[in-house]
């Protein structure tokens, strides 16, 4: 019995942002149809290293997917120059539960993060959006951009972090790469990168709102997929107010990320605000937009249905490519 490994830069050459956003259209539809098996994600916290990991299995009867991803999210990593997450994906064999392949873990969830934003994109956002602000300049904010560009022609990119070097090196080194633009400029305030943006992606580890949702242009898009727990909030009040709200998954986005408990805490929405699912707009059974002028969010909690989805067609390829390195059990 052999188990294949595949290590980050196997990872990106087996996980094109295409391929990737058509398995989360398809994993969000099997997950709102009940056809996979996903338990709320446990996690343990590590307090004194400001730091907590995440335990996340999946079973897609679709496709036959089954995997579990173990990943943590340490605050101080980066400024021990490690990065913010560490993670590694097990995929195994659904018939026979025979371990099949070890994915290296971080860049599965960058771009499986960047994918599902980009299914929501593809779907919410209006036709014609041709400017894109990123907040955030880390890897996530990098497949978030990749993602968006993937689905829309987009003409001109904004980024705004608190490290203005950041955000000029994620300018400098995604400019012209890919389905991105050249037109990449750094924001030196929240609301000089959303005032003419169509397209708004939140990638922060912020306990607070990054911008003013009163500033957001009539038909903005925005995904968020920054905050995980209850005191984070990347997203304010107002924005979640105005918005026809989609999540990936309803029990997450009721249990997990601020930018949706904290309006309910506060009486400012009800669950019933939750328009959607995802899948359930993929599946034709929920409306999307209803016009040009409203506003669209999309709230990424992240499931592991994504995770098994990617690393079945990361394998798919890496198998096809004769990527990565294969040991015997």
């Amino acid at each position: 019995m052999n188990l294949r490994i595949l290590s980050s830069t196997d990872v990106v050459k087996a996980l094109p942002m295409a391929e990737a956003i058509a398995a989360m259209k398809d994993a969000f539809a099997q997950l709102s149809a009940g056809e996979a098996t996903v338990p709320l994600r446990p996690k343990i916290e590590v307090a004194a290293h400001a730091g907590v990991s995440l335990f996340m299995p999946a079973y897609l009867a679709g496709k036959g997917d089954l995997a579990i991803k173990v990943v943590s999210v340490f605050s101080n990593n980066p400024k021990r120059n490690l990065p913010l997450i560490h993670a590694v994906v097990l995929v195994l064999e659904s018939d026979t539960g025979r371990p099949l392949a070890l994915l290296e873990g971080g860049a599965v969830t960058a771009i499986r993060t960047g994918a599902g934003a980009g299914a929501a994109t593809d779907l919410l956002a209006r036709p014609e959006s041709s400017i894109t602000a990123i907040f955030g300049a880390g890897v996530q904010a990098r497949t978030q951009l990749e993602a968006v560009c993937t689905v829309r022609k987009i003409k001109r990119v904004l980024i705004y972090d608190k490290s203005t070097d950041r955000a000029q090196r994620m300018a400098e080194e995604m400019a012209g790469k890919g389905p991105i633009p050249s037109d990449i400029r750094v924001a030196q305030s929240p609301p000089e990168a959303i005032a003419e943006a169509d397209i708004v992606s939140t990638a922060t580890t912020s306990t607070t709102p990054v911008f003013d949702g009163h500033d957001l242009r009539p038909g903005t898009h925005v995904n968020a997929i920054g905050a995980y727990l209850p005191e984070m909030q990347e997203i304010d009040v107002e924005t979640i107010r105005r918005a026809l709200v989609v999540v990936d998954s309803r029990e997450s986005a009721l249990n997990e990320p601020g930018d949706i408990i904290i309006p309910l805490k506060s009486g400012a929405i009800s669950e019933s605000h939750i328009h959607a699912e995802l899948g359930e707009i993929v599946a034709g059974k929920r409306p999307g937009r209803a016009n040009p002028d409203q506003i669209t969010f999309f709230k990424s909690c992240g499931t592991a249905v994504q995770d098994a989805a990617a690393a079945r067609v990361a394998l798919q390829n890496a198998e096809r490519l004769n990527l990565g390195t294969t040991v015997a059990l």
